[in-house]
């Protein structure tokens, strides 16, 4: 077996989804390969896998390649983790906040939905095209696990324009309830079952029940009201609203729709505690954290680990020994939900085993949140053909539908901000029409 990490330069990132796998009692004699464009983070992070390799998996083969050597690296493996960031923090993160910021538009998070993650999701398919025609070559039946964001339209591309067997993993849908009863401390959601189902970041919980199939829903509603978490009130307004809780955080959920982020309304800032330019400030704090744990970190004797909540190593587990295990991920629609496009890309339960992915049928989610989520799935279709087609024509589009954006600009001024992008970006797009 052969597990490859694609941009296994972000070390903390890779020190949990292969230290989880380093840790499962039922895999051994395999290889991990590591793959990176940065020769620096890329030895920073084989010498922590090698680290832990060496404490808790001996028999486990460890091997590094830069990007130009991705053929070798890809050479017959059986699962690809997908974790880059075409072109990082700086600039494209960055251009990403300030030039919207220009023209009024106002932004938490930008990496899956919004003119951020349109632009990022260009960014990522013209390289992503790149690795899959190699994986297509030298290991065609490999799984493509993507962590990587905007989630929905990458996990779209790969699945529609390519031929690698692709899932898209969040880190939402397994802690959604678990999450927010850190702050409702209710006994009953501890051992809650749940049912979920929608579009990456906007999965709904549709089901909330004890063991003995009791409805949680009112009592949950009820005590998040009394509560009211600071940080989690733009997805308590939506509940209220349209009757479900979401599985993405209250920043996340802030710019997806018309109705928190509003240069009229700058009220809205304050009473749901919208944190505006959120990511950039996280990743500051994420380079300043890794200048000051790197030294530690890299040191063999301090590196341990815990197995984390993430889904990777329990999938391969799942596959490689033919032990079920369910999972929420995101895969194409094709009726699963059946009041969304077959051609969507859904967030659903999906079983796990030596099949593979066998996605579970949802049928219909209530009107509103098929509505919400249909607003998305059209930016999401448009943004991969613009791509697909180098077409300009396609992400204005995409643009002028994104809910936040449309709210916010003219059509003129979409037009202009998405040309103004293309411009800042050009060093990380190909020639478009």
């Amino acid at each position: 077996m052969k597990i490859v990490m694609l941009g296994a330069g972000s070390s903390v990132f890779a020190k949990n989804v292969l230290g989880d796998t380093l840790l499962s009692e039922n895999m051994d004699n395999y290889e991990i390969a590591l793959l990176d464009i940065d020769a620096t983070r890329l030895e920073e992070s084989y010498v922590v896998i090698k680290a832990l390799r060496d404490k808790y998996r001996p028999n486990v083969k460890i091997s590094k390649y830069l990007a130009n050597d991705a053929k070798t690296a890809f050479s017959g493996a059986n699962y690809v983790i997908n974790a880059i960031q075409v072109g990082g923090y700086e600039p494209c993160t960055v251009t990403d906040f300030e030039v919207p910021k220009k023209y009024g538009l106002r932004q938490t998070i930008a990496d899956t939905l919004g003119i951020g993650g349109i632009f990022r999701g260009l960014r990522t398919i013209y390289v992503l095209e790149k690795y899959a025609r190699i994986m297509e070559e030298v290991c065609p039946n490999a799984y493509f696990l993507n962590y990587t964001n905007p989630m929905s339209i990458l996990t779209m591309f790969m699945s529609k324009h390519t031929k690698v067997k692709t899932v898209g993993l969040c880190h939402s849908c397994q802690v959604v309830v678990s999450a927010i009863n850190k702050d409702l401390k209710l006994a009953e959601l501890e051992n809650a079952t749940f049912k979920l189902a929608g579009i990456n970041h906007m999965c709904w919980l549709l089901e909330l029940k004890d063991k003995n199939g009791k409805d949680l829903y009112p009592l949950f509603k009820k005590t998040f009201n009394e509560v009211k978490p600071n940080w989690d009130l733009v997805r308590l307004e939506m509940m209220n609203r349209f009757g479900y809780y979401n599985t993405e955080s209250s920043e996340h959920t802030s710019e997806y729709h018309p109705y928190f982020i509003k240069k009229d309304h700058p009220e809205l800032i304050e009473r749901f505690n919208i944190p505006l330019d959120e990511y950039p400030r996280r990743c500051i704090d994420q380079i300043k954290k890794w200048k000051e744990q790197k030294e530690k970190m890299l040191n063999p004797e301090n590196v341990e680990h815990t197995r984390s909540r993430e889904y990777c190593s329990h999938i391969i587990e799942a596959i490689e020994t033919g032990v079920p295990y369910k999972i929420h991920a995101n895969v194409m629609n094709n009726g699963l939900i059946t009041n969304l496009p077959s051609t969507a890309c859904v967030e659903v339960p999906i079983l796990v085993d030596e099949n593979g992915f066998s996605p579970c049928f949802v049928g219909e989610l209530p009107i509103a949140l098929a509505s919400l989520n249909m607003q998305h799935i059209a930016v999401h279709e448009l943004t991969v053909k613009g791509a697909v087609e180098r077409k300009k024509e396609y992400v204005y589009q995409a643009a002028y539908l994104d809910p936040h954006t449309r709210d916010q600009l003219t059509l003129d001024e979409i037009k202009s901000l998405c040309d103004d992008l293309f411009e800042a970006h050009k060093d990380w797009l190909p020639t478009y029409e």
